[in-house]
């Protein structure tokens, strides 16, 4: 039995399509409908929503991967519970306000987006539903399973697409500011890039982490003999940690983004040059 699937009632596509929206919009320098979008996803997807949970169900089954079966089976029981838990008229109501910000804000076209694992979501879907036969539900649910169980390939679709998005960013970067990027600016492109999938969790960690070893490294430099016997260089040196020390309570944006990125460079070639000599 094949149920008819509304993917505009699919959480998980409508929160992967908006991603890729985001994504594109960044790619094309478009600021402001990606704030919209990000606006949308912050809105609708908190912690405290119905559609947060029912993502939560949706993504235990389609982002876990490699594992046993039994773990499998266990995943898929408590997915199926929790998100039967979840009140369908209230979640009909929060899927309904969020479709239509999405044709208000941004664009019908959202929902036009190729999310590479719709069939996988699609399935899912079905999965939830209470309409489905025993013996469909069964051979549905050992579907999944055997996709939980597969290894992803470190070249699978997803990624080849993460590569092609990042590569085209850093290429625009590239365009704008200078040469080909240090590793540490590419890897922190790369969570900027995908910072809107988690509220800008794990870019806030990166960024944490590198803005106390940029701090770091220019507090050490400053001993440098071409810097410490400068003191137009000293006086620069300091403006920049001043500026790295505001960073703790500023939000993320572009200027935070481009001010680390320029400083991952003057570290990089202040060590060089200290190298070298």
């Amino acid at each position: 039995m094949k149920l008819k699937h509304n993917k505009k009632r699919n959480t998980a596509f409508v929160y992967e399509a908006l991603i890729k929206e985001a994504t594109s919009a960044l790619l094309k320098n478009n600021t402001e409908k990606r704030e919209k979008i990000v606006k949308i996803i912050r809105k609708h997807f908190d912690q405290k929503s119905l559609l947060r949970r029912d993502l939560g169900c949706y993504r235990s089954l389609y982002e876990n991967q490699s594992l046993e079966r039994p773990i499998c089976e266990k995943i898929i029981k408590e997915a199926k519970i929790s998100q039967r838990l979840i009140d369908p008229h209230g979640l009909f109501k929060q899927q309904t306000e969020l479709i239509s910000d999405i044709n208000k804000e941004v664009s019908g076209d959202v929902f036009a987006n190729f999310v590479p694992n719709y069939k996988t979501l699609a399935s899912i879907a079905q999965l939830f539903s209470d309409k489905l036969t025993p013996k469909d539900a069964i051979i549905l649910e050992n579907q999944i399973i055997e996709a939980m169980m597969v290894i992803p390939h470190k070249n699978n679709e997803f990624e080849k697409i993460d590569e092609i998005i990042v590569r085209k960013f850093i290429q625009k970067f590239n365009e704008k500011y200078g040469d080909d990027l240090l590793v540490e600016q590419k890897e922190l492109l790369s969570y900027y890039i995908t910072s809107f999938t988690d509220n800008a969790v794990e870019l806030k960690m990166f960024l944490n982490e590198e803005i106390k070893r940029l701090k770091e490294q220019l507090a050490k430099a400053k001993e440098f003999d071409e810097i410490k016997n400068d003191s137009v260089m000293i006086e620069k040196t300091d403006k920049i940690l001043e500026k790295l020390h505001s960073f703790n309570a500023s939000t993320i944006n572009d200027n935070v983004l481009t001010t680390v990125i320029k400083t991952q460079e003057l570290v990089k070639e202040i060590y060089n040059n200290a190298d070298s000599n």
